[in-house]
C-alpha cells in the first residue's frame, strides 16, 4: 500500500483465492477505459462483391469460388452479381443454373442471406458466413 501511494497508483487485487492473495500497482482508471476500448471495437463486416457472367467458363467459376471462399473465411459477406448483356436477359434460367453451380462447389460454411433474384438486368445473390 506504502508503494502505491508513493507512486500515486492503485493496488488492485488481482487472485484473492490465491495465497497470499495477489496485488498489482497500476492505474485502475486507465485500465477500465482500455478495457472498454478494446470491447467498442468489434471487427466491421465488409460486403465484398464478385461479378459474373452468363457464359463462365469452369476455370474462371472456380477461380470465383475460390475468391469466395476466401472472404467467407475472412468473416465478411459476399455478393454475387450476374450481369446479362444483350439477348443474354431472355434466358434467366442459365444465370440461375450457374448460381447452383456456386453453391454446389462452395463449402458448407456460409448461409445464404439473399437468395439469387432477378433485378432488371442482373441476378444478385448475398452469402454470409456462419
Amino acid at each position: 500500500m506504502r508503494i502505491s501511494k508513493e507512486r500515486g497508483l492503485d493496488l488492485v487485487e488481482v487472485a484473492p483465492q490465491a495465497k497470499p492473495p495477489v496485488c498489482r500497482v497500476m492505474d485502475f482508471g486507465k485500465y477500465k477505459y482500455q478495457i472498454s476500448k478494446k470491447q467498442t471495437q468489434k471487427k466491421t463486416i465488409e460486403v465484398k462483391e464478385i461479378k459474373i457472367r452468363v457464359r463462365i467458363e469452369s476455370h474462371d467459376l472456380e477461380l470465383k469460388v475460390r475468391n469466395l471462399r476466401r472472404f467467407l473465411d475472412e468473416g465478411n459477406k459476399s455478393k454475387i452479381t450476374m450481369y446479362f448483356r444483350g439477348r443474354e436477359i431472355v434466358r434467366p434460367d442459365l444465370g440461375m443454373k450457374v448460381f447452383e453451380k456456386i453453391l454446389e462447389l462452395l463449402p458448407g460454411k456460409y448461409s445464404v442471406e439473399q437468395p439469387a433474384r432477378l433485378e432488371g438486368n442482373h441476378i444478385t445473390m448475398v452469402l454470409g458466413p456462419k
